[in-house]
């Protein structure tokens, strides 16, 4: 046994150095600032992020746990088994909403399958800087993809057959990603005085500024010059607003010559200044007058030679891990913590006053953009939020390639467009420069997944899926309230069985999610101690954790409970509590929502039931096999149907499809389907029943149109006359089995044009031979030719219809089976299904005549 585990421990060690490596080189390979690998968990259906390099952990938690159904990139590029390429935000929006929701930045991102066996191991992903839809993109995505197929190569390996080896269920390790440039101090001092306009100095800044020795004339003009000359008249504003005693609130972002970010701090001098200043010439040991300044670089090292120190504003810096590695004096005052504590520790250690929302999005903001953020913040005046408000302090976070530089000061000196801002009356998550979504990113992204869910069950896997992971939550219970009592709409995480107990209880009884619906107050349990006091006799499961009980109202209207389940004791604080009670609304309404549509549903399944034929007409020579199946997302119920109507000595065999959902489109499905009947019965050509339809459908202007195909079936001779109306063309598979599509030409689709001409096509149909008729809810799928649909479908009636309707092989009916099979058991079926197939059976004894005609096949391609 210890040889095994220590053999899973060697694995373990050797797949994060395989996963570290490939997002490493993943940073390179794309121009990124973050990637990761997602790889297969143990719960089926999930992925975990197993490495992030370049943003830490904690800053990525809503996105470590993935289902490989969520409408997300990552998700996307597992389960289709390609690259997903995000140039830029606008891209990323119109295709990922939720996704952009959550990471409201400007960037762009790279999303690339790692093949495995049957289905990829997992998903390399980057995110990087937007860029342009070029052939740079493209040379970066084959690049990855080279890199994602390396490294599953060797994950394989490394597997050695067993991929649950390489599966992932911990945490991600978080990887600090190599340095762009080597660590150098850029950063360099000077002194101005304004009553001589004379500019002092130091080399260090002659050297960042790139200044040779002589060339600086030792001005302002020459000094604003020199730091940013598109920004001149900004520092020489500001220069002279510190010599009358208000200096900028926080450093300027500028950029130099060649466009390096600078950032330039100014203040009075003061006799408590500190360090060696290069002073102008006429000072007679006073400072009165003076102002002292600071140019330096926000990258890597840029305080290593301590000039910080002396700024009167809180500076510390942060390395891509979230690890200070950089704080001055001033800073840690405001820290209220030791340097040496400070240094090396995460923030959210160090200032947990700067962490959780919505100060994590702002520091994810300026790891993955190129702007500057900046924000508010209140720091407790002791280590406890109870000990005080505390302080108002105004934060700016300027990124870096390697670092990010932050800055402090109180947030009465931080002026804006409205002047300045009174301590006493910032609101937390108040956003001075910019706008960001943090405070509401998570409720964003949930409403815009609910937007998508239109059932109950859909709505659940959405709480389930999407907000559960944001707050660690492991357990889920809906409960809908019809006619007074609460009915169980969707559970998970529960032992099997628990809930039976509580399935329609009314609403007199006292249990916490009763009243949370009758109270309209959210119940929040610490642990399952708590919980049993409050409500004594209450079944518990074995779990110890807590418990958090919601009130589903929408728009005043009680709907159900929900009632979240988390793994341990745990706290809830008043942020939670509030983003919590605030989801709970449109959960609510989508909710409202689902329960109209699975009324309306309901209905449409009813009505289209009872319009779609219950047995097809019969004939001794010919064999049919129909079937539907409705769509999964949306209404899943249309305007699809297929008949087969005894039309004099012969057979009519139809197929249509009325354009949308729901019940209007199942009514109007109803009613062309009873116009064909009548004109099938009365034995009229082809053409004629579709004029005369396309009449009846313009008549009743449902404000629909339809597509469809008729057919008139002599099943002795096999003579066939078809006509189509806009529908997908026929299939025909002869006995010898070379199958094609049927060249048939066509007319308009019904509803449109009352003028509308139908030709009518001839071909045999021979013993023996399978005809196909079909709507494009079997062909068509997003993204994809149709075309290429069809000659699937094609290809597929070859290898099924092999001796099909001769004795002893497989029936018309197991044909139908195996062409619909992967459209019956797909979950993301777009629109409805309708096939209709139809086969001559060969008579007793021969014909003895020859064929009239060979089937006019529609040319490849």
């Amino acid at each position: 046994m210890a040889g095994s585990g220590e053999r899973a421990v060697r694995t373990r060690a050797r797949l994060a150095a395989l996963l570290a490596d490939a997002s490493t080189g993943a940073l390179g390979a794309a121009g990124g600032r973050v990637a990761g690998v997602y790889l297969r968990s143990g719960s089926p259906g999930t992925l975990r992020l197993a490495v992030l390099v370049g943003l830490p952990g904690p800053l990525f938690r809503p996105w470590w746990r993935l289902h490989v159904g969520r409408p997300f990139p990552v998700a996307d590029a597992y389960r289709l088994g390609v690259p997903v390429v995000l140039p830029n935000a606008t891209e990323t929006m119109r295709r990922y909403p939720q996704f952009a929701a959550g990471l409201p930045f400007p960037f762009g991102s790279m999303h690339v399958p790692v093949p495995g066996g049957t289905e990829p191991l997992g998903v390399l992903t980057v995110l990087r800087p937007s860029v342009a839809d070029t052939l740079d993109e493209l040379l970066d995505r084959d690049m990855l993809v080279q890199l994602a197929e390396g490294l599953g190569e060797r994950l394989r390996v490394l597997a050695d057959g067993d991929e649950s080896a390489v599966a992932w269920d911990g945490e991600p390790l978080s990887v600090r990603p190599p340095a762009s440039r080597p660590a150098r101090a850029d950063s360099g001092r000077f002194s101005w005085n304004p009553a001589t306009s004379e500019v002092r100095a130091d080399d260090r800044l002659h050297a960042l500024l790139g200044l040779r020795p002589g060339e600086f004339t030792g001005t302002e003009a020459a000094l604003a010059d020199a730091v940013a000359p598109a920004d001149a008249h900004l520092i020489l504003a500001a220069l002279r607003d510190a010599a009358a005693g208000t200096p900028p609130g926080t450093p300027l972002d500028l950029r130099s010559r060649d466009g390096t970010p600078r950032l330039l701090d100014l203040w009075p001098a003061s006799g408590g200044d500190t360090g060696t200043w290069p002073e102008s010439a006429g000072d007679t040991g006073t400072t009165g007058g003076l102002v002292r300044g600071v140019v330096f670089d926000p990258g890597p090292g840029a305080f290593a030679d301590g000039a910080a120190d002396v700024l009167p504003q809180g500076v510390f810096c942060l390395d891509r891990l979230g690890l200070i590695v950089y704080v001055n004096p001033a800073a840690a005052r405001f820290a209220g913590r030791e340097r040496a504590w400070l240094l090396g520790r995460a923030l959210w250690e160090a200032m947990p006053w700067l962490s959780g929302p919505p100060y994590d999005d702002h520091l994810r903001g300026a790891l993955l953009g190129p702007d500057p953020v900046h924000f508010h913040a209140r720091r407790p005046a002791g280590d406890r939020e109870e000990e005080g408000e505390g302080e108002w302090l105004a934060v700016s976070v300027h990124p870096g390639a390697d670092l990010l530089t932050c800055t402090i000061v109180p947030a009465s000196h931080m002026e804006t467009a409205l002047g300045t801002v009174p301590e006493a009356h910032v609101p937390e998550g108040t956003v001075v420069a910019g706008h960001s979504l943090a405070p509401l990113y998570r409720p964003i992204a949930l409403a815009i997944a609910l937007t998508d869910a239109v059932t109950a069950r859909q709505v659940s896997a959405v709480v389930m899926q999407e907000l559960l992971p944001a707050f660690g939550g492991r357990r889920l219970a809906i409960y809908l309230l019809q006619e007074r009592h609460l009915y169980l709409a969707w559970e998970a995480g529960f032992p099997q069985g628990f809930l039976a107990s509580f399935e329609g209880v009314g609403l007199d009884a006292h249990l916490p999610g009763v009243e949370t619906l009758t109270t309209g107050r959210p119940l929040f349990f610490e642990s399952m101690q708590q919980l049993a006091a409050a409500y004594p006799g209450i079944a518990l499961d074995a779990d110890e954790g807590a418990r958090a009980f919601l009130p589903l109202i929408a728009s005043g209207r009680p709907v159900g409970s929900c009632i979240l389940g988390f793994e341990g004791s745990r706290g809830f604080s008043t942020e939670e509590r509030t983003v919590l009670t605030a989801l709970a609304g449109p959960i609510a309404h989508a909710m409202e929502r689902a329960q109209r549509y699975d009324s309306e549903a309901a209905l449409a399944r009813g009505l289209q039931q009872a319009l779609l034929p219950r047995r097809l007409s019969a004939h001794p020579r010919v064999e049919t096999a129909g079937r539907y199946l409705p769509g999964t997302q949306g209404m899943d119920v249309g305007g699809d149907w297929y008949d087969v109507v005894g039309a004099g000595d012969g057979l009519a065999l139809v197929i249509g499809d009325v354009q949308g959902h729901g019940v209007q489109a199942a009514a109007t499905m109803g009613q062309l389907r009873s116009a064909v009947r009548a004109f099938a019965l009365g034995d009229r050509p082809p053409d004629e029943v579709l004029s005369g339809t396309n009449l009846l459908l313009i008549d009743l202007d449902p404000g629909q149109f339809a597509s469809c195909c008729y057919l008139r079936l002599d099943p002795l001779t096999g003579r066939t006359r078809i006509a189509r109306a806009g529908h997908p063309p026929p299939l025909l598979r002869a006995p010898d089995g070379s199958t094609g599509v049927l060249d048939i030409p066509g007319g308009v689709v019904l509803g449109v044009d009352p003028a509308a001409r139908y030709p009518v096509t001839e071909v045999l149909l021979e013993p023996d031979a399978i005809l196909a008729l079909y709507t494009d809810g079997l062909v068509e799928r997003p993204g994809a030719d149709i075309d290429d649909g069809i000659t699937a479908l094609r290809l597929a009636l070859a290898e099924a219809g092999a001796g099909a309707g001769r004795a002893g092989r497989r029936s018309l009916s197991g044909v139908a089976d195996q062409l619909t099979a992967t459209a019956r058991h797909a979950t993301d079926r777009p629109d409805d299904v309708a096939l209709l197939l139809a086969a001559r059976r060969p008579a007793s004894a021969p014909q003895g005549r020859p064929p009239l005609f060979t089937p006019p096949f529609m040319p490849p391609g």
